[in-house]
């Protein structure tokens, strides 16, 4: 269970990462970015946090490894983002929060551990999954704080499945009991990356009625990056919003580290350009899931992912108040 702090010297500077021109890149602790540990600092304003848990997928299992492969991944990040032009680490205090405890044998046990140790984090997140399934926990928590939610999901695949074997609670099904519970603003809910083959027509007339916009792998490739961003925004607006990134959205070329990986999707190019689009929305969490190191190859999914997760912290960073 990650430990919990609140502020207390609202004026100290940042702490950041370890200095890699004293200490090696491959040495001491594997915190995200070898930023300190949330017990480590006076005050926390953006905290990454891991959930290994992967009782709630559908194929290939082993993203319960995902979040120690990433932070291994990002011991090469540096402190500067000349893409968004911000230091994010010295902008804000941001810390790694270790790992959220989800029994790994009871999914509704994990559920209710996750959105409990996520609702006592006094920061805003950005989460390493684990699989799709701690999506609901999570959003749970963020609209706890911050009410309906504007989400963007970044998936090869919809996530709105009603039931797996009878199942309410799995990877594919997160996102449907988030607007059953209201968790979510249905007049600014997308999919961006989405492909592959489903089940039949009406899954994307559920997807449709729950509220869904689609931008598909093949919309990025012919209507392009800027007019995708636009869209995007547009959609979102004003709204506290939330990203929800599974890895398996990139082609298997760019993350072969994954359950159930599809053909034709994004590059990893692609994907930070679009999430760097964003700078300026009301960006109040996040998650990247869905790494599973047993697939991988030389650290490609882990790499991207470290990097998905450092944008996604940057654009937390430059939107809180200094």
């Amino acid at each position: 269970m990650p430990q919990v702090r609140g502020v207390t010297n609202t004026d100290a500077m940042p702490i950041g990462p370890v200095d890699s021109s004293k200490v090696p890149r491959f040495a001491g602790p594997a915190t995200f970015a070898r930023l300190p540990r949330i017990d480590q600092v006076e005050r926390c304003d953006v905290a990454v946090v891991g959930v290994p848990f992967d009782a709630g997928v559908s194929y290939r299992p082993g993203a319960r490894f995902g979040p120690a492969a990433v932070r291994e991944a990002s011991r090469l990040l540096r402190p500067y983002h000349p893409g968004l032009d911000v230091s994010p680490f010295e902008r804000v205090q941001v810390a790694d929060a270790g790992d959220i405890v989800a029994n790994p044998f009871d999914i509704g046990a994990a559920i209710e551990s996750i959105e409990e140790a996520a609702g006592a984090i006094d920061a805003r997140l950005v989460t390493i999954g684990g699989d799709h399934t701690i999506a609901l926990p999570l959003l749970r928590a963020a609209a706890r704080r911050h009410g309906p939610l504007a989400l963007l999901h970044f998936d090869a695949h919809l996530d709105t499945w009603d039931t797996y074997f009878g199942a309410e609670y799995t990877h594919g099904t997160p996102f449907r009991r988030a607007v059953e519970e209201g968790l979510l603003d249905t007049e600014a809910v997308g999919h961006v990356g989405t492909r592959g083959p489903l089940y039949g027509r009406k899954d994307l007339d559920d997807d449709r009625r729950l509220g869904f916009g689609i931008v598909t792998a093949a919309d990025v490739l012919r209507r392009g990056l800027d007019e995708v961003i636009d869209a995007l925004r547009q959609r979102v607006g004003d709204r506290p919003l939330y990203v929800s990134v599974d890895i398996d959205v990139l082609d298997p070329a760019h993350a072969p580290g994954t359950g159930t990986p599809e053909a034709g999707g994004l590059t990893s190019r692609e994907l930070l350009e679009i999430l760097r689009g964003l700078a300026g929305c009301d960006l109040v969490g996040a998650d990247v899931v869905e790494v599973s190191p047993a697939y991988d190859h030389a650290d490609i999914t882990s790499i991207a992912a470290s990097h998905v997760a450092y944008d996604l912290v940057s654009l937390l960073a430059m939107q809180e108040k200094t």
